[in-house]
C-alpha cells in the first residue's frame, strides 16, 4: 500500500509561524504534524506501507530529506513532487502521478484525527468523515440505508449533510483514481474555480465504484494559532501513555511539570510551572514563568513570563507581561 501526502501550502492562516516554516513540518508534542498523520495512517491500515510519496510546495532540501527519513522510519520508501501552484485537490494528487497505482491512502496535511477502527479493504474506496456544525465549509458525503455513498458534494449552500469529508481517502486501485484526476484536468473541468477531487469521486461512483464512510472520533485542526496550540494539548493527552514525554535528557530544578507536557531532550526549565498542556522544544530555556497551553518550539528563551494559549517559534525571546502572544521564529519580545 502507499500513502500520498499533498502538502504544499504555506499555511498563511498560521502566519508568522509559517514565514519560515512549511505548517505541516511544526511540532505537535515533539513530531511534526505531517509525521504524525502517516503514522496514524500506518496504525489502521491493514497493509504493509511500501512507499509514502509528499507533495510538496518550494521548501528546500532540508526538509525534502526530513520528509524521506519520516517515511524510511516507517519502513517505507519516501518520495517527493513539487506542485508549483495551488489548482485544488485533484490537481495537487496528480502531482504524484507516478507513484498513484495499487491500494494507496491519500491524506491531506492540514488535520490530525484519531480513530479506533482498522481501515477495510473490502470497498473501492472508503471517505473518513466526521460529523460537523457547518457543512457549508466543508466537503460532504451524503449515503444510502445500507451506508454506501451516493452523493459527494462540494461545500453546499444549502443542507445536503452534516458528515464532512477530513481529507483522508482510501482507494483500492490508485491508476483508477489517477486517470479519473486526469480526466478533470484533460477537459478543464473545475468546481470553485478548482480541480476538486470530489468531482472525481462523483465520476468513480456513477461509473460504478462503491464508496463507503469510515468515521473518526477525534478530527483535530492545525489551521490557526489558537486551534494549533488546542490541538497540541489534545495530542498530549492522547500519547502520554504511548511515548516519553518528558526527557531524561532535559534539564529541570526548582520547577514543577503538571503532565501532560512535552519537554525534549536540552530543554532547560528552572524556578517554573509548566503545564498541562504544554510543549517545549529542545534547547528552549523557561525560567521564573507560568505556562499552560502553551507550545514552544526549539533553541527558545522566555523569562517571567504568565502565559496561555500562545505559541512561540524558533530561536525567539519573550519577556514580557502579555498573557497570550504568538510570535515566530527568531522574534524578540520584552
Amino acid at each position: 500500500m502507499k500513502i500520498i501526502v499533498p502538502m504544499a501550502g504555506r499555511g498563511s492562516r498560521l502566519r508568522p509561524h509559517t514565514l519560515t516554516v512549511p505548517k505541516p513540518m511544526i511540532p505537535i508534542a515533539g513530531k511534526p504534524i505531517v509525521q504524525r498523520l502517516v503514522e496514524d495512517i500506518v496504525k489502521v491500515a491493514q497493509e504493509e506501507v511500501e512507499e509514502i510519496a509528499f507533495v510538496i510546495g518550494d521548501f528546500g532540501p532540508e526538509v525534502e530529506e526530513q520528509l524521506r527519513g519520516i517515511a524510511a522510519d516507517l519502513g517505507a520508501k519516501g518520495s517527493v513532487y513539487h506542485q508549483e501552484e495551488p489548482l485544488g485537490t485533484a490537481h495537487a494528487i496528480l502531482c504524484a502521478k507516478p507513484s498513484l497505482s495499487g491500494p494507496m491512502v491519500v491524506a491531506f496535511a492540514d488535520t490530525l484525527f484519531r480513530a479506533d477502527f482498522v481501515l477495510d479493504s473490502a470497498h473501492d474506496g472508503v471517505i473518513w468523515t466526521k460529523k460537523v456544525e457547518n457543512p457549508k465549509a466543508f466537503g460532504v458525503v451524503k449515503k444510502n440505508e445500507e451506508g454506501y455513498i451516493t452523493d459527494f458534494v462540494e461545500k453546499p449552500q444549502e443542507f445536503i449533510s452534516d458528515e464532512a469529508i477530513i481529507g483522508i481517502y482510501y482507494f483500492k486501485n490508485g491508476a483508477y483514481l489517477r486517470d479519473e484526476l486526469q480526466y478533470l484536468i484533460d477537459n478543464n473541468i473545475k468546481d470553485k474555480g478548482e480541480y476538486q477531487i470530489t468531482n472525481a469521486l462523483e465520476n468513480m461512483k456513477d461509473k460504478g465504484s462503491k464508496f463507503t464512510s469510515g468515521t473518526v472520533s477525534e478530527w483535530m485542526d492545525c489551521g490557526n494559532k489558537d486551534v494549533t496550540v488546542e490541538t497540541n494539548g489534545k495530542i498530549l493527552n492522547f500519547v502520554k501513555e504511548e511515548e516519553e514525554l518528558l526527557s531524561p535528557k532535559a534539564d529541570v530544578a526548582n520547577s514543577e511539570i503538571i503532565a501532560p507536557c512535552y519537554i525534549a531532550p536540552g530543554a532547560v526549565i528552572r524556578n517554573s510551572k509548566v503545564g498541562p498542556r504544554v510543549s517545549i522544544g529542545a534547547g528552549t530555556r523557561v525560567e521564573n514563568s507560568t505556562l499552560s497551553d502553551v507550545l514552544i518550539q526549539e533553541n527558545s528563551e522566555v523569562r517571567n513570563a504568565q502565559l496561555s494559549n500562545s505559541m512561540i517559534g524558533n530561536k525567539a525571546k519573550f519577556d514580557g507581561s502579555f498573557s497570550q502572544i504568538s510570535i515566530g521564529d527568531f522574534s524578540v519580545l520584552d
